[in-house]
């Protein structure tokens, strides 16, 4: 989200933010709470008014979901239309073969066992026994249909009560929006009073069930009093020249063409809870040299003319010396300066093993609204004239990319080990030597690795046995970062490059398990060895740190006390400007005796100069 000024919100669109907060806040007592499980996310929706299926539920928390932050909320509230007795009618109405207005047990059970989200016969006999009035076997289905429709806008009435009575509530900050409901909402919320006294017992229930769990997780209101603002907050600001008016620190050495020189790509993937993973590498140098590295994002050549939204993603490199462990290893350097698209490094490394951490801020990288998103997916698979199945064009062209993307070292072949990160990526499993050894009986293969040709074979195979359906393609293609578009929407290839002037470089890539943690240790060092600490006004152990480099501000907080704290993060006056966090205005919690990296900042427009101006302010200390 950018910190430019922007027209105030529609009365529509406030009065939806006003219902996502009040369904939000019936479960959770702080919009920096985040949904934590699909218990949590289904009584979210249907304090919205939604009655979510199976179906809807895994859709958006998916085996790789782990947590679902109040924006997730509210686009999921976007993409999902309230509980509609017309629709539930209609779908009754086919059920009822004799047209009486009601359903018989065996009807329904037929139905609801045998179609669509197919459900257990217990399931049905609940249902039936609580839609059952009369308890003369039959289901009046026009009155079960109102029934439902009026608890779904019941508990949202009561949502609605709630923040109304609630003025603390009302005063927290929701992601980027501070809550001022139109008129309207006001009055709506008093005329549903009556009808929220009658909410169903299973909505206190699970009211009750989310307090147990919030007093463990409670926090106070992101919005600090003046007066404790005036006491403990630190500001910054910092204005920053545009990139045009700006020359790079650090030039490309004259003869580089005659250093010897390693390559190998990678790709930053976004994943479902907004966090960015990516392959790290081993990097080998036999003797003391002069270096030259760079990392950039990959231009796919498969793709002409087409728009390559990720290469104005913002790349990095952190280069640490292995230690005897993993939690040994050492900050040596990192890639702060910019070369036209390339982001360099040059020092000397003496001869030894360093593992190389690619990174992305998140400021470019990061969840879109699937609003422009058409609903209709592009089709992947076709029958020929002859019946048979075949892949699309398009799947063809985007099955190249991908290719491109996995073939790390660029020798235009795929190697168990290359194919293997991807099996990874998108199956979770690895393909062992013996079914590597079946896919070169049938599929084409050159030196013992698997050619283009022989990867599209593999996924035509994968499709056929499936007769058609794409259902597990389109599993493989948004885990590689495509939408259903098929436009590379989610992750950002990119391509490293090794120079050494004395001696021949090795690169390998890893996937390992300690990589965020190495990851954070090197940004974390890279932040507080380029800059002093900045105390919180009246506080002695809280301290902000304030990276700026030619490219990225970063900021850091380090909590030396033995209490967790809250700090409150203002960037509303800032100009120009993108934060990793999404948001202007934002909490952030640190553990006692931690330090936390608070957020990273870009320009939105490099051509033009930008002005950071933060204000970071104590909320809590427990």
């Amino acid at each position: 989200m950018s910190f430019q000024e922007s027209p105030r919100p529609s009365d529509e669109e406030e009065a939806f933010y006003v219902h996502c907060r009040a369904a939000y806040l019936s479960l959770f007592r702080s919009s920096l709470t985040n949904i934590a499980s699909k218990q949590q996310l289904c009584r979210a929706l249907q304090q919205a008014g939604r009655n979510p299926t199976h179906a809807t539920l895994n859709k958006y928390w998916t085996p790789r979901t782990s947590k679902l932050n109040f924006d997730d909320f509210c686009e999921i509230l976007k993409n999902e239309k309230k509980t509609d007795e017309t629709e539930l009618m209609r779908a009754f109405k086919k059920m009822d073969l004799n047209s009486d207005g009601y359903i018989s047990h065996s009807e329904l059970e037929k139905a609801l066992t045998t179609r669509g989200e197919k459900m257990t016969i217990e399931e049905v006999n609940c249902i039936f026994s609580l839609a059952d009035i009369n308890k003369d076997g039959k289901l009046d289905y026009a009155e079960f249909c109102r029934l439902l429709a009026s608890t779904a806008q019941q508990c949202e009435a009561a949502a609605l009560e709630r923040l109304e009575a609630n003025a603390k509530l009302k005063r927290q900050n929701f992601g980027s929006r501070s809550y001022s409901p139109p008129k309207s909402s006001v009055s709506s919320a008093s005329s549903a009073a009556q009808a929220a006294a009658t909410v169903p017992q299973t909505a206190e229930t699970l009211q009750a069930e989310s307090d147990t769990t919030l007093k463990k997780d409670s926090r106070s209101s992101s919005r600090p009093s003046s007066a404790r603002s005036r006491r403990s907050s630190l500001s910054n600001s910092i204005t920053m020249t545009s990139s045009s008016a700006r020359a790079s620190k650090i030039t490309e050495p004259s003869g580089l063409q005659e250093w010897h020189h390693s390559s190998m790509k990678g790709c930053f993937f976004l994943e479902e809870d907004g966090s960015i993973s990516s392959l790290q590498y081993e990097l080998h140098v036999p003797q003391t040299t002069n270096v030259y590295l760079s990392i950039q994002p990959l231009s796919l050549s498969h793709r002409p003319g087409k728009p390559s939204s990720w290469m104005t993603v913002d790349t990095a490199l952190f280069v640490m010396a292995a230690g005897e462990t993993k939690e040994e290893s050492s900050l040596v350097g990192f890639t702060e300066s910019k070369d036209k698209d390339k982001y360099v490094w040059k020092g000397e490394l003496h001869a030894g093993t360093y593992y190389l951490l690619p990174f992305t801020s998140g400021c470019k990288l990061k969840k879109r609204s699937k609003k422009s998103e058409s609903n209709k997916p592009v089709q992947l698979v076709y029958r020929t004239d002859s019946g048979e199945l075949d892949l699309t064009g398009e799947l063809r062209e985007v099955l190249s990319d991908v290719f491109e993307v996995i073939d790390l070292d660029g020798n235009g072949l795929l190697s168990l080990e290359e194919y293997n990160f991807f099996e990874l990526r998108t199956s979770g499993e690895k393909c062992d030597k013996d079914a590597w050894a079946v896919c070169k009986e049938n599929f084409d293969m050159r030196k013992n690795q698997l050619t283009l040709q022989g990867f599209v074979e593999l996924n035509l195979m994968e499709a056929t046995e499936k007769d058609g359906d794409s259902a597990d393609l389109w599993i493989i293609l948004e885990a590689m970062g495509f939408n259903r578009m098929l436009e590379l929407v989610d992750a950002c290839p990119f391509q490293i490059d090794v120079h050494c002037e004395g001696t021949q470089p090795s690169i390998q890539p890893l996937s390992m398990d300690s990589g965020p943690k190495l990851q954070n240790q090197a940004l974390q060092k890279s932040i507080t060895a380029r800059t002093g600490a900045k105390a919180l006004r009246g506080q002695d152990n809280i301290f902000i740190y304030t990276y700026r480099g030619e490219h990225r501000i970063s900021s850091l907080i380090a909590n030396k006390t033995n209490q967790k704290v809250t700090v409150h993060v203002n960037n509303e006056q800032s100009r120009n400007c993108c934060s990793s966090r999404g948001m202007s205005v934002f909490a952030v919690e640190v553990p006692a005796r931690t330090k936390t990296v608070c957020q990273h900042i870009l320009p939105i427009n490099e051509r033009h100069d930008w002005t950071y101006n933060c204000v970071e302010t104590i909320v809590t200390c427990t």
